[in-house]
């Protein structure tokens, strides 16, 4: 190959993840909802040059993340043991990082990163301290905050009720909480008007393109002793859901009465998922269980892979092997270096069926350092 493993992981930290892959889930809402990662890590650095305060940055911010991560699942036990860390043992757990927002300037970087971390390892850590993490999620709630105020409904104009649902950041917990992102398609789908009216065919649509399991109305509006009174009701996965309360902080503000309503809601959403609340699954037909394994052939899937070559010519048959395996229907080169690359493979079917296709065309599809890599036989 022309490439040690020692020397080829050196420079996956060093180039793959300066890159950092955003891959898309198909099939899926633009939200991220697994609890093994952390968005929106913010990380400012500065150093004697704009690269070098890039690679700094991208270790703070799994630092960064894996205490947050520690503090939303485990407990204090927990994230006393996570400071303890040092850097090296942090990046043992890392899984993969996206951009989200990032800012460069001469000697100075600046951005907001998802961080993910590999569940296994993540699971195990935590074992080790006697907290057990569920591998499985509750269902995920759409949430669709409808203020109101003397002059109407606002549903995606700036307000304490939306700033509040957005702060509240629950898009990774055990109950995932989406908020949607406010943006041209969100705004054709469905209006204020549509959704205090219960239109079923918007609510369903925009339940859609976030692939919750339900969607709710939060309707809420300014009390005049400073809190805010919330509605909210409909049916889900967890039992029945009714909130129709005054929330007040106790300082009197308004934003912090709405955070107050937000935590709230999700708290006894928790509490009903930790207590095991909400009807059993139905058993899946034969006729289901048949669709079920059709759509997962047809699933779309992206997935992180290191490409190590010795040259440009390598690189170049190697590119077209992967190209000329059945189920690869795209090759994104995210980062292009002397001795290596990091692209955005899309397949349909599953993993384990692609390495077969991949060998027929003499390659090897595994993991290494806890990524995906490719390799000839």
């Amino acid at each position: 190959m022309g490439i040690s493993f020692s020397l080829f992981k050196t420079w996956l930290v060093t180039l793959g993840l300066a890159l950092a892959l955003a891959l898309p889930s198909y099939g899926a809402g633009p939200i991220e909802t697994s609890i093994f990662s952390v968005q929106g890590v913010e990380v400012d650095v500065t150093d004697t040059d704009a690269a070098t305060a890039k690679n700094k940055a991208l270790i703070q911010v799994q630092v960064t993340g894996f205490k947050k991560l520690a503090q939303t699942l485990g407990n204090a036990i927990i994230v006393d043991a996570v400071e303890k860390l040092n850097e090296k043992e942090v990046l043992a757990f890392l899984r993969s990082l996206s951009i989200e927002e990032e800012s460069i300037s001469p000697g100075r970087y600046k951005g907001k990163l998802t961080v993910r971390f590999l569940p296994e390892r993540v699971r195990s850590f935590y074992g080790k301290f006697g907290v057990r993490v569920s591998a499985s999620q509750g269902p995920s709630f759409l949430i669709l905050p409808v203020w109101k105020t003397a002059d109407g409904y606002q549903l995606w104009e700036e307000n304490p009720w939306r700033r509040a649902w957005l702060a509240l950041r629950a898009e990774q917990s055990q109950v995932p909480v989406l908020v949607p992102l406010g943006d041209f398609d969100d705004t054709e789908l469905i209006s204020a008007t549509d959704a205090v009216a219960g239109d079923e065919i918007k609510l369903e649509a925009i339940r859609r393109r976030y692939d919750a399991k339900t969607v709710l109305v939060a309707i809420a509006e300014a009390d005049p002793d400073g809190g805010v009174k919330a509605q909210m009701s409909g049916n889900s996965p967890l039992g029945k859901i009714t909130f129709d309360k005054v929330y007040k902080d106790d300082t009197g503000d308004l934003s912090r009465s709405a955070v107050l309503a937000t935590e709230r809601f999700h708290g006894v959403m928790l509490e009903k998922f930790r207590s095991g609340a909400g009807p059993e699954p139905a058993e899946k037909t034969p006729e289901e269980i048949e669709t079920a394994k059709v759509q997962a052939a047809n699933k779309r899937q992206a997935l992180s892979v290191a490409v190590p070559f010795a040259g440009p010519s390598e690189w170049n048959r190697l590119r077209s092997r992967i190209l000329s395996a059945p189920g690869v229907i795209g090759l994104d080169v995210a980062s292009l270096a002397g001795d290596g690359a990091v692209i955005k493979l899309t397949i349909v079917g599953g993993v384990e069926a692609m390495q077969g296709k991949l060998q027929g065309v003499g390659l090897q599809l595994s993991r290494a350092g806890g990524s995906w890599m490719i390799q000839p036989l």
